[in-house]
């Protein structure tokens, strides 16, 4: 407890359990909030939404064995989305390893490929030691996931606590920084004679707490912006440079922009595949400045003919300088943006009006952005509701909008709006569910209830995995298996009898005044919005096709 609280920590969620109980004996006199989650798995999502909302590292405790192993999809989420959190877990006593115990499990190695560092204490004086190795490990570099495993002999042993004076020095682990200033310099050549440059900006500009620095160097000359789903709001969406989001669901504008760039600047992205489409087909014109503090994300799926190595926040303003000092000629750049200019005109995001009352589910994100005033942070679930939040909403703020990318898990939206606003309690924070996700950690509920934090969850209701039978009717012959949610509950009275409020929209006319009535009342609401059932979301890049191959939406006028 001394060493969490000499990291800094001020809020942990978790479930004690027969391993963990001397780490829970202590948290009586920790000066810090512990909030009870009703699974772990929860307890991991509001960890990461708290990382995610701050900055700061988020903290889960879970026991041994079945507590331990429900926190791997959470683990396995924070790696991929390169969120800073450190999970600690009880084991079972030092005798009993390996001998099957009760609540046995190889938890280090069952999390192996999803960590980004594990320790198991052996010695109980490691244990103040450890905690500040993981803080240093989780937050430094790319940001991620670290395990702490504690036998619970060890957990209850006496030893002598001195605070750490010396920042944390571990050999072998010194992520570059700085960047090489060659190749910053050779990068800045690269953008003045450029006629058709792209930012391409993901998750990680958000991470290095760079969007100043990222707005500084697209001002220095007219370049056009695009982002990754992870990135959004580190660009403000409302500004004249933005493209809108790229990849499968991204807009045409800014994916055609890639398919058509001659050099591309990626800053903080990995080139996924939802990003490349048909990685064969992807951006043959364009030479690629790649800037990344992973050196192992560099040319792994995409050749970066300029490769930068470094924190975004740093390498940026180098780059901004050597750039303002070549004394480019911004009007090359004009014949580019008239082109990009037309594009968003003749292609903009587009949905039929709903008819007879009825919710499109794309009107409900913009009377969601409407009764927010855009200031809210945003969490959501996995599928069309991601979507379309992403598309709509228009963040024009870093850390506003908090959502899985890199593992995609239903479930996330509800505890990972938790976090955040237990991480910023001052803040309006919404959740944009889906009725397939929000079933999963519904009982969440209980957690927002209990704990008095006031999410406003904004279920986007049509009675269908929707993602999953988008991709049924599109490319499965519209042979639609296991995808309706058949004897959902009511979610009204779902929420009453976790005793928070409940509400329910079926007309259009009525769901902006409905979402303002949640926002004011208090404590934890769920609005049941019931939305066009079958409607998809355009546009679409179809699975392993060109980003030039984008499918619009059916009924956009030309």
């Amino acid at each position: 407890m001394e060493s969490l609280k000499a990291e800094g920590v001020k809020d942990v969620f978790g479930i004690p359990g027969g391993a963990n109980l001397p780490i829970y004996d202590a948290v009586v006199d920790a000066d810090f909030r512990h909030v009870q989650v009703r699974h772990e798995q929860g307890g991991g999502h509001a960890a990461e939404g708290y990382a995610r909302a701050s900055g700061r590292v988020g903290v889960a405790f879970a026991t041994s064995g079945p507590g331990a192993t429900n926190l791997i999809t959470a683990i396995a989420d924070a790696m991929l989305d390169s969120t800073p959190t450190v999970f600690i877990t009880g084991q079972v006593r030092t005798d009993l390893i390996g001998t099957d115990g009760f609540q046995e499990a190889d938890i280090l190695g069952a999390t192996l490929p999803f960590v980004k560092h594990s320790f198991q204490v052996t010695d109980a004086r490691q244990i103040p030691e450890y905690v500040h190795e993981a803080f240093h490990v989780a937050s430094t570099g790319r940001p991620g996931p670290v395990l702490l495993d504690i036998p619970t002999d060890l957990s209850r042993a006496d030893i002598d606590y001195e605070p750490r004076t010396e920042p944390v020095n571990l050999p072998g682990y010194k992520p570059s920084t700085e960047g090489n200033i060659k190749q910053i310099r050779i990068a800045a050549k690269a953008l003045a004679n450029a006629r058709r440059p792209i930012f391409y900006t993901g998750g990680g500009v958000i991470n290095a707490n760079a969007s100043e620095e990222l707005r500084e160097l697209v001002g220095s000359d007219s370049f056009p912006v695009t982002s990754t789903l992870m990135g959004l709001g580190a660009f403000p969406a409302s500004h004249e440079n933005w493209l809108g989001m790229l990849g499968m669901h991204g807009t045409y504008t800014a994916n055609h922009a890639m398919d058509k760039a001659d050099l591309i600047v990626a800053i903080g992205a990995r080139f996924d595949d939802r990003i490349t489409g048909k990685l064969e087909e992807f951006a043959p014109h364009a030479k690629v400045i790649h800037i990344d503090i992973d050196p192992a994300e560099i040319s792994k799926n995409v050749g970066a003919h300029i490769p930068i190595v470094g924190d975004v926040k740093l390498v940026l303003p180098k780059l901004t300088r050597e750039y303002r000092a070549l004394q480019t000629d911004s009007s090359r750049l004009d014949p580019w943006w008239e082109t990009l200019r037309g594009w968003q005109q003749e292609h903009p995001l587009f949905y039929e009006p709903g008819v007879d009352g009825e919710i499109k589910p794309q009107f409900m994100i913009e009377a969601l952005h409407r009764a927010t005033n855009g200031d809210a942070i945003v969490t959501s679930d996995v599928g069309q509701h991601q979507m379309w939040t992403a598309q709509y909403y228009g963040f024009d703020k870093p850390r506003r909008w908090i959502n899985s990318g890199g593992l995609g898990t239903m479930g996330f939206g509800l505890p990972a709006a938790i976090g955040a606003k237990v991480a910023c309690p001052d803040e309006t924070v919404v959740c944009v569910a889906g009725d397939g996700s929000l079933i999963m950690n519904v009982q969440e509920f209980a957690t927002c209830v209990s704990e008095n934090i006031a999410v406003k969850v904004f279920l986007m209701n049509n009675g269908y995995m929707g993602m999953v039978r988008q991709w049924q009717e599109l490319f499965w012959d519209r042979r639609y298996s296991a995808v309706e949610m058949g004897a959902s509950p009511d979610w009204v009275k779902l929420a009453e009898a976790f005793g928070a409020t409940g509400m329910r929209c079926e007309n259009s006319a009525d769901l902006e005044g409905t979402m303002v009535k949640a926002l004011e009342t208090e404590g934890p609401v769920l609005v049941d919005v019931r939305v066009a059932a079958e409607e998809n979301c355009y546009p679409m890049i179809p699975p392993g096709n060109a980003a030039r191959d984008l499918v619009e939406a059916p009924g956009l006028v030309r």
